[in-house]
């Protein structure tokens, strides 16, 4: 992801009202952000607990996403819809995106599973296990972060 400042941000939001954006707190250690290593910046608004924002790059431009976190917590295990981690090292949350437009503003959302703490794009840098002999981990890697960035990019696209 390419580096971004807070204005970019606030005006990148596609599924927010003036006032949401313009109320919006950005993450604590913004400033110390590496954003080569993140497909998408995600976090959540340390006033309002169940918000939670992402940024990501759709069509080279950047796109914000204002996502509500599901009042109760998934009881089961479950799988990430966006970095697909196996390992299971992170609680997934769903969270629900208000639509764009007149579908938004007529209660349409979409959900979907994603990591609690937003880090899939962690999740996809590590190196895979050895699955077989000759098995290219860097490659896996590699597919695992571009897909990432599909999953990402198809949900922010759903949203019109």
């Amino acid at each position: 992801m390419r580096p971004i400042d807070e204005r970019a941000i606030r005006a990148s939001f596609r599924n927010a009202s003036r006032k949401e954006v313009s109320s919006l707190t950005l993450p604590a250690d913004f400033a110390e952000l590496d954003f080569q290593r993140l497909d998408y910046l995600g976090w959540f608004d340390p006033k309002m607990p169940r918000r939670a924002y992402i940024v990501a790059e759709v069509d080279d431009e950047p796109a914000g996403v204002l996502l509500q976190r599901a009042e109760q917590r998934i009881v089961r295990r479950s799988q990430c819809a966006w970095c697909e981690d196996v390992t299971l090292r992170n609680d997934v949350q769903f969270f629900a995106a208000r639509k764009v437009g007149a579908a938004g503003r007529n209660g349409g959302t979409i959900g979907t599973l994603i990591c609690e703490n937003f880090g899939c794009s962690a999740n996809v840098r590590r190196l895979p296990p050895l699955a077989y002999d000759g098995y290219d981990r860097e490659l896996a890697r590699d597919m695992r972060m571009l897909k990432l960035q599909e999953h990402v990019t198809a949900f922010v696209r759903e949203l019109g």
